[in-house]
């Protein structure tokens, strides 16, 4: 990804007001309810561009935000991250609700979606900061990926699972313009070289977990 970013580059506020307070349905209650249950998680998986096109497209999955964490250094910078000596991976944190799609079902996604045999380095992009990792917020979620990386990645991948399972500790945002970066910039060289096939493969063996498109 660090080589293909200089070609990555180049290319009212309105109201409503009535006199009678608008009805809110027992649908529209319960779809609120449920939007406010949800829980995190944060995978690292090569690069986050990669990554946020996978899990935005999963049923489910209510936001999607690329950051950095697993390093030393305070409020890094992707110029700084891309050096790979900052310690921070690119991740990406994932807000889902629960009741929807579970932590195993995005587990199952993580494993599939990306190469866990493969250290500190995912095809063309190499470095620390591409490793493989699953940062847990609790126990039951490192438990979880304990079990899911001996029973399901290993079924799916030939070779060590190299996959650091590690807790979270402090997680940064990354800049603006990766955000949502497939979405925005699907013409680009990494994005239909690089993004674009793994999305074909995904929508294939996940088809019954993606939103409409």
């Amino acid at each position: 990804m660090t080589y293909l970013i200089s070609l990555i580059f180049l290319f009212s506020n309105c109201s409503f007001t009535s006199k009678t307070e608008p009805k809110i349905t027992n649908k529209q209650i319960i779809n609120k309810q449920m939007s406010e249950k949800t829980d995190t998680a944060i995978f690292g998986a090569g690069c986050f561009w990669c990554v946020e096109a996978i899990f935005q497209r999963l049923k489910g999955v209510e936001s999607i935000e690329s950051g950095y964490t697993g390093g030393t250094v305070e409020n890094p910078t992707y110029k700084q991250v891309c050096t790979g000596e900052t310690g921070h991976a690119e991740v990406t944190k994932i807000i889902f609700n629960p009741d929807v799609i579970s932590f195993n079902d995005l587990l199952e996604v993580f494993w599939t979606t990306h190469d866990p045999t493969t250290l500190n380095q995912q095809g063309a992009d190499i470095g620390t900061q591409y490793r493989s990792a699953v940062f847990y917020l609790n126990d039951e979620q490192k438990m979880q990926a304990e079990k899911s990386k001996s029973e399901i990645a290993t079924q799916i991948w030939d070779g060590t699972i190299v996959t650091e399972i590690t807790p979270l500790k402090k997680y940064y945002k990354a800049e603006d313009y990766h955000q949502n970066y497939f979405n925005q910039n699907s013409d680009q060289s990494y994005c239909r070289f690089v993004i674009n096939p793994k999305l074909e493969k995904f929508r294939k063996k996940f088809r019954d977990k993606i939103k409409d498109e």
